[in-house]
């Protein structure tokens, strides 16, 4: 089980201080901390590419008053492959910036097709047997590749423990096998972009601008007829409930079956205090199946989904 040092356990959300010294400046950043510490977050989420290296610099200062309650998760080698070189360096300056001789939780930020994972998880057991990392976390891997990985973790005497996978109510494909193999395997699951970059506030819809609007990744990610019907359709369920549509998408991203710790994010206080009201909200199951039935099932993992 993944807990703080002093035993707390991790926290029904998870905060990304992605934003942290780059669309968040530091006064920023910090208010946004600690609207989420009051509202009972212990799991915080950076890496080492995050705004330059700001984000764990400030995430590391923020924490030290009560660092034994918090779980500190950041990651390593999104670029510059998964060498043990590359982990093991990366991993260094993450510790100088976080300013930790432990850290909770060290991701593999993404898959590397061209290191063998007999190196990687050499790396990163090495860090686990010395104490300098507790748990092993994979971001961006497809199933079958974590499975895989696990079965090379085994060889060193490690596991991964959770891992970082996209979804929202627009972005599902984690529930065909990604998330039946967290319950199977006993895999915690922080899964990022709940808010789905955004589109599920509502504010695209009445001609804001953002992500979606200034970023080509998320404009492919997002730009979908039928995702943004969806959106129009939460907002305006939202309405008729007298909540926030970003609520309303992160509430219902908590109560998948999976039992997921979703990561929220804000550029200040304002911004966030939808994502924390989810923590408060009740989704009934009759909610939350009418907000399922706005998106698109993906079909399961099968060659024969008519017998599905």
């Amino acid at each position: 089980m993944i807990s703080a040092p002093n035993g707390t356990p991790l926290s029904p959300l998870t905060f990304g201080t992605m934003q942290f010294g780059g669309n968040a400046d530091a006064h920023a950043s910090r208010a946004t901390f600690d609207a989420a510490r009051a509202a009972g977050i212990t799991h915080f989420d950076t890496a080492f590419v995050y705004t330059g290296g700001q984000s764990e610099t400030l995430l590391g200062q923020m924490i030290k008053d009560d660092r034994d309650g918090l779980i500190i998760a950041t990651k390593a080698a999104y670029d510059g492959g998964s060498s043990r070189a590359n982990i093991l360096s990366g991993f260094a300056t993450s510790q100088q910036r976080l300013e930790l001789d432990c850290v909770d939780i060290l991701y593999l930020h993404r898959f590397d097709d061209d290191t063998p994972l007999q190196e990687t998880f050499d790396a990163l057991a090495t860090l686990k047997h010395e104490g300098r990392i507790k748990h092993i976390g994979v971001s961006n891997f497809a199933a079958w590749q974590v499975v895989k990985a696990q079965g090379v973790a085994a060889q060193f005497d490690v596991r991964i423990d959770i891992v970082q996978p996209m979804h929202s109510l627009v972005k599902r494909q984690a529930e065909v096998e990604i998330f039946p193999m967290c319950i199977d395997l006993g895999i915690e699951i922080a899964p990022y972009s709940p808010l789905g970059g955004g589109l599920l506030t509502g504010k695209y819809a009445d001609g804001g601008t953002g992500r979606l609007t200034q970023d080509e990744r998320y404009t492919a990610r997002y730009d979908v007829d039928w995702m943004h019907k969806a959106a129009r359709q939460l907002t305006a369920l939202a309405a008729d409930l007298g909540t926030s549509p970003a609520t309303l998408a992160v509430a219902w991203a908590m109560a998948h079956p999976a039992r997921p710790r979703p990561i929220i994010s804000a550029r200040n206080v304002d911004q966030l205090a939808p994502s924390l009201a989810a923590l408060g909200f009740d989704m009934t199951r009759d909610l939350y199946d009418r907000i399922t039935a706005l998106s698109v099932t993906p079909p399961p993992a099968t060659d024969r989904i008519e017998e599905a």
